[in-house]
């Protein structure tokens, strides 16, 4: 059940099913059905709805200049109070040093039934975002329930590497999206539809000597190019367990690949990675910074590089002395600005710098280590088809001892040796030999990945209590993440919290990490504890979960148009010894559950007994994928559905002798 990308390959010509297309719609007009519309029915959540929508890219020669010109108009429908921020809008447009992009002719309706109200120019604003980005800001006059939105404006951009596409798919759902394109032939662009609806009108055509230059002796065939969405659902971010929304949402994306100039001269954008091989050697943020070996020799305890043991416990022993040594400072960073003499001796760093350290350390101990950049989870997933270098985002180490490779980030302080934070959890990254030629490496997580409650208790009724004690046992991720809690937090506010979690009105009497069970990657924790209100009835009820692994289904979306992702394969067991008090019977168990996701992904048991005056108690649940596609979502959902009912009502029923 596997799906990682779904990206589809657009060639430079191919022929498409063309629809029933929109008819000319001119500014200002609304047609009929967009007058007389109320409500979305394919969606009647939507607080606001795209209406209609149309982006046009193509290039014009303007003051003997060629520019590339795009379009957008739209019509949005404000269905209730919700969706008035919908009335705020964001032109965003780039700028260079030398140059910048100039955004034209906005205009701005708000339509209330025959009512037009217009945008004054004196109420948009220019606000600058980053070192190259600025927008266009304004909000629609007279906004208010059943409104309609119009607008449109022209941004003239003298980059041509800024025709980067479409978003097909937003956070409000379309009744009507359309992107057209007219791109001369010297212009080459590599491009790909993300994404899993399909499209509704896919069209490309040739258009004969439809560009020129002046002075120019030859004009250029165009490609022509219209593709039509209709009905797409809205994108619904921040749901769980999911990748970067990047790598799912409907889009068209492009990439200047080469130019052709009219001269006959050509630049080449797209490059290979043997050209990135060369420029990360030489780069002064990068390569350079990998060969710091000699400074770190003479800035680091003697016995760090050349002490006793082997090779891997030389590594482990440089690895938890960067962990020691930095503080990191929440960035990740590869490019820029990467400075690791300084941030060594500042003892802070972004992950370039900590990670690099880590690599000239491991290196100048003999231990071969390479650098990997990656994409984190929300960054989305790098393209394996050609390089492209705005993709990565983060740095670790790559090494191998004794036929083992490992894969190192030190920024962490609770993580162990050859686990990669969560975030790092993407499929793949490149590893940068910079001996030989640079190769992709799977990110391939760690395992097990556990949760494991054991508890014995007994049953008072006539003290209404019960006591006794557990052991949690986590292992992998799971341990990590529970490290990582008890660093953060007093004791006393982790019992708060296992308390506040827990099924009844349990109090932690005692608690302690055994430390002979424990190591780096496995987690064992011992408690007593006693619960009140039992009751003291002729019928005993009780919950056979006293702890849950899951408060609630953390899957609420009736449908979902993107895969979910666990990151690492994961398992929660459960076993309870329930003791039967004296003067009671089983009367009875919690009927067993046995289920199981498609082609054998993922399994759930339940099951109660009773033998020598116990109820023993066994649950398991093992997520046996890491991802699981769009289709297998509802299986998903009911799976996780079906686990918390277990946990909520597995009612053990005790009567009085």
């Amino acid at each position: 059940m596997k799906s990682i990308r779904r990206i589809f390959v657009l060639s430079v010509l191919f022929h498409g099913t063309l629809l029933m297309g929109q008819k000319k719609v001119e500014f200002g007009l609304l047609s009929a059905s967009e007058q007389a519309f109320t409500t979305y029915a394919k969606d009647t959540t939507a607080h606001a709805v795209y209406l209609y929508e149309k982006g046009e890219n193509y290039f014009e020669v303007r003051g003997n200049y060629v520019w590339l010109i795009k379009k957008y108009h739209a019509k949005k429908k404000i269905l209730d109070k919700q969706g008035l921020d919908e009335a705020d809008i964001t032109i965003p447009y780039y700028r260079s040093d030398k140059s910048k992009e100039i955004v034209n002719d906005i205009r701005a309706l708000t339509h209330n039934g025959v009512v037009k109200h217009s945008l004054r120019k004196e109420n948009v604003y220019d606000t600058d975002v980053s070192e190259r980005w600025s927008v266009k800001k304004f909000t629609f006059p007279d906004v208010q329930e059943g409104s309609i939105l119009e607008y449109s404006y022209e941004i003239q951009s003298p980059f041509f590497f800024n025709l980067t596409g479409w978003k097909f798919q937003e956070a409000i759902p379309k009744v009507y999206t359309e992107y057209n394109a007219k791109i001369p032939g010297n212009y080459k662009y590599n491009r790909a539809l993300i994404g899993e609806i399909a499209l509704d009108v896919n069209e490309a055509t040739i258009k004969k000597s439809c560009f020129s230059i002046p002075r120019a002796t030859e004009s250029a065939d165009c490609e022509v190019l219209k593709y039509v969405m209709k009905d797409v659902p809205a994108f619904k971010e921040g749901e769980e367990y999911m990748l970067s929304p990047s790598n799912y949402r409907s889009s068209l994306e492009f990439e200047l690949s080469e130019l052709l100039r009219f001269d006959g001269t050509k630049e080449r954008y797209t490059k290979s990675w043997k050209d990135v091989d060369k420029e990360f050697k030489t780069d002064n943020d990068i390569g350079r910074q990998l060969k710091k070996v000699n400074f770190f020799e003479r800035n680091i305890p003697v016995d760090l590089i050349s002490g006793p043991g082997d090779p891997l416990e030389r590594a482990k022993r440089i690895y938890q002395f960067v962990k020691d040594h930095y503080v990191w400072n929440g960035k990740y960073g590869i490019f820029l600005d990467n400075r690791v003499k300084q941030a060594f001796d500042e003892h802070k760093g972004n992950v370039a710098e900590i990670n690099i350290t880590l690599i000239n350390l491991l290196n100048a101990a003999g231990i071969d280590t390479d650098m990997m950049v990656l994409s984190t989870r929300d960054n989305g997933l790098p393209k394996r088809s050609h390089p492209v270098m705005s993709d990565f985002n983060y740095l670790i180490a790559k090494t191998e001892i004794d036929g083992t490779t490992y894969l190192l980030d030190a920024t962490e302080k609770q993580l162990p040796f050859g686990m990669l934070p969560y975030r790092c959890l993407n499929y793949h990254g490149r590893v940068m030999d910079l001996d030989e030629e640079s190769y992709w490496y799977d990110i391939v997580p760690v395992e097990p990945n556990m949760k494991t409650v054991r508890i014995e208790m007994s049953l008072d009724p006539e003290n209404s209590l019960v006591s006794g004690n557990f052991q949690e046992i986590t292992t992998g991720y799971e341990a990590f993440f529970k490290r990582e809690r008890l660093a953060s937090l007093s004791e006393d506010e982790y019992l708060d919290k296992i308390e506040d979690s827990s099924n009844g009105d349990i109090f932690i009497k005692s608690y302690e990490v055994d430390s002979l069970q424990s190591d780096d990657r496995k987690l064992v924790e011992n408690f007593s504890f006693e619960m009140e209100g039992l009751g003291q009835n002729k019928n005993l009820f009780f919950n056979t979960f006293l702890i849950h692994f899951f408060k609630s289904n953390p899957f609420t979306s009736e449908t979902r148009n993107y895969p979910v992702d666990f990151g690492y394969l994961r398992s929660y067991m459960y076993y309870a010894n329930i003791k039967i008090p004296n003067g009671y019977k089983v009367k009875e168990l919690p009927k067993p559950i046995n289920l199981g996701l498609p082609e054998n992904s993922g399994v759930m048991r339940f099951n109660c007994s009773e033998s020598q005056g116990q109820v023993m108690v066994q649950f398991s649940l093992q997520l046996r994928s890491t991802q699981y596609t769009s289709a297998g979502y509802a299986y998903v959902k009911e799976f996780f559905e079906n686990a918390v009912t277990t946990q909520n009502n597995s009612y053990l029923v005790l009567e009085k002798e």
